[in-house]
């Protein structure tokens, strides 16, 4: 993209939990509003229909924000941030079949970019006890595979958010707002930073 250079207005619908809704986030919302913020100054009048809800999983995402993507138009982009409320909820299975029909929803409704987030590494949480660390680990190891089966199948673009998280959270602790789990405004922007790349490409395409 050209600085400084306008082009027409988007339509950005996200689909996702609490880190999409911007549970702890202090000012400026979570990734979603923080991604919105960059789409909104390349494409004035861009509208963001953010339908993440806290506490949402794969089948709240099925059941309760698939259907709604039209709500604010025709979507020019759709991301996706699902799974750490899965990872105690469901099996391994249920959790890619419930993304796999997510999938086929969404693409039945619109041919928009489509970008997914993984699961970022829950495990340097202050607020996760370490005896339990190396089980959920394994567990969002796991469900990040399914995710890149997924995506990997139906030709979407996926971001990994997990690998540089892992490297970088346990020596930020400020990346963790004040309940010790979700992220804090530098969690979030560390976030938005990491899917930028990708959401500007699919802007573009």
């Amino acid at each position: 993209m050209i600085d400084g250079e306008q082009r027409e207005a988007l339509v950005y619908a996200a689909l996702g939990d609490s880190t999409g809704a911007g549970v702890g986030a202090r000012q400026g919302g979570g990734y979603v509003a923080r991604l919105f913020e960059r789409i909104e100054r390349a494409r004035p009048g861009s509208r963001l229909v953010n339908l993440s809800v806290s506490g949402a999983t794969t089948e709240h995402v099925l059941s309760h924000q698939v259907g709604r993507l039209a709500e604010g138009g025709a979507p020019s982009l759709v991301t996706l941030g699902i799974g750490i409320n899965d990872l105690q909820r469901l099996m391994l299975e249920e959790y890619e079949r419930n993304l796999a029909e997510i999938v086929r929803r969404v693409r039945a409704a619109t041919a928009a970019p489509f970008v997914l987030t993984n699961i970022p590494d829950i495990t340097c949480a202050p607020a996760v006890p370490e005896f339990m660390r190396a089980e959920v680990r394994k567990r969002i190891d796991a469900f990040n595979a399914a995710l890149a089966r997924v995506a990997a199948g139906h030709s979407l673009t996926l971001v990994d958010v997990y690998t540089k998280s892992r490297e970088l959270l346990p020596a930020r602790p400020d990346f963790f707002c004040s309940d010790l789990f979700h992220p804090s405004d530098e969690g979030y922007q560390f976030w938005a930073d990491e899917m930028w790349p990708a959401v500007e490409q699919a802007i573009e395409q």
